[in-house]
């Protein structure tokens, strides 16, 4: 009878803790919802990087090709970093940018990167951003402001030296770098961009992005 009452009360505890977890997916990596993804080109690029999306055993992915182009595919979504502070990623890195300085203008690309963003004024340039990106150069917690602003800081959640050319999942703890890097308090962030680019070092890359969400743990 005991462990009868015993395996009950490990199953509701089981069941209260998967109740108690939230999930919210940011992005469906779908035909539809490519097509309604703000693009944003960026200043000085000769082209724009290619997206396409894909089904593998894991569900829907969606794949980036970057050769000598630079682009964004953005979404205006609202989370709140009280209740699921922490972003989920899995990706993966094909064809990477090996020998350049990514903390420098003429080397500042990422074959995969995700932009977090927290509107802090009228214009986009006064926005707060964190920038994880997958590098083929740093190690893994590494980071610094952009060449370009020190308004986004890029921190390397993956590395092409410990994973190339095989699906990596990673777990970043935004709320938490929000306070650390712009010392600001946030409550919710207000939109989240994938980015592949390589216009500065005029290279060639390809990467793939699944499975992005916040959670609550």
């Amino acid at each position: 009878m005991f462990l009868y009452l015993l395996k009950i009360l490990l199953f509701s505890l089981i069941f209260i803790s998967d109740t108690l977890s939230k999930e919210i997916q940011v992005f469906e990596f779908t035909e539809k919802e490519l097509s309604s993804l703000k693009v944003r080109k960026i200043r000085g690029a000769d082209a724009k990087t290619k997206y396409s999306v894909g089904n593998n055993e894991n569900g829907k992915f969606l794949r980036a090709e970057a050769d000598n182009s630079a682009s964004g595919l953005g979404k205006e979504i609202k989370i709140n970093l009280n209740e699921t502070p922490f972003l989920n990623i899995t990706w993966k890195v094909e064809k990477d940018l090996p020998g350049i300085d990514e903390s420098t203008k003429k080397g500042h690309d990422y074959a995969a990167r995700v932009f977090v963003v927290k509107k802090t004024g009228a214009t986009p340039l006064s926005n707060r951003s964190m920038n994880y990106v997958f590098s083929s150069n740093n190690e893994v917690d590494a980071f610094h402001p952009s060449p370009f602003t020190k308004k986004s800081i890029d921190y390397v959640l993956s590395t092409t030296k410990e994973n190339f050319n095989e699906w990596v999942t990673v777990k970043v703890n935004v709320k938490k770098h929000f306070k650390k890097f712009h010392n600001l308090d946030l409550d919710e962030i207000n939109g989240l961009a994938i980015m592949s680019d390589t216009d500065n070092s005029k290279l060639k890359a390809i990467s793939y992005y699944q499975n992005i969400y916040f959670s609550s743990e």
